[in-house]
């Protein structure tokens, strides 16, 4: 249904939480390089349960690749504590791509002031934190967009 992108995660926990949100959604994982683990890590596997030779995954080398690879009609929405919108002002379609950054650094300023509309923010409290934990993140976003497709889900 959707497309979720890390790219660069480093905490394996992440990545296997974001794996078992696409399977409960029937979405794609995309893990760009590097990681900062293996894909064998006890971790990825434990936080992945016994569902983690479902994910259907897919590692890129680049960011550019992937992009290379997507449907031309994929809207890629980009997910930033810099950006202003929020995923509540989008409109989400089947096939989009839901892109994360790293742990520690999110995503490049360079990509959140090129993607315009299409960079979001998940709304906080003023001074309660600076960013949530990624795949907190992750099942916030991908679940509005799937609300929005299947509101009676």
């Amino acid at each position: 249904m959707f497309h979720i992108v890390l790219i660069e995660p480093e905490i394996p926990h992440n990545a296997g939480a974001a794996g078992r949100l696409a399977l409960a959604t029937d979405s794609d994982l995309h893990l760009v390089e590097p990681l900062g683990f293996s894909l064998e890590d006890k971790y990825v596997r434990r936080t992945g349960l016994d569902y983690w030779q479902d994910v259907r995954l897919h590692v890129w080398k680049s960011f550019e690749e992937l992009r290379a690879s997507a449907d031309a009609s994929a809207k890629f929405w980009f997910l930033s504590t810099k950006a202003t919108r929020s995923p509540w002002q989008a409109g989400f379609s089947a096939g989009d791509y839901l892109v994360f950054g790293r742990e520690t650094k999110g995503l490049p300023e360079k990509i959140i002031e090129e993607a315009g509309e299409n960079a979001l923010r998940i709304p906080m409290a003023p001074g309660g934190t600076r960013s949530l934990n990624l795949s907190t993140a992750v099942a916030i976003v991908l679940y509005e967009a799937v609300r929005q497709q299947n509101p009676g889900w």
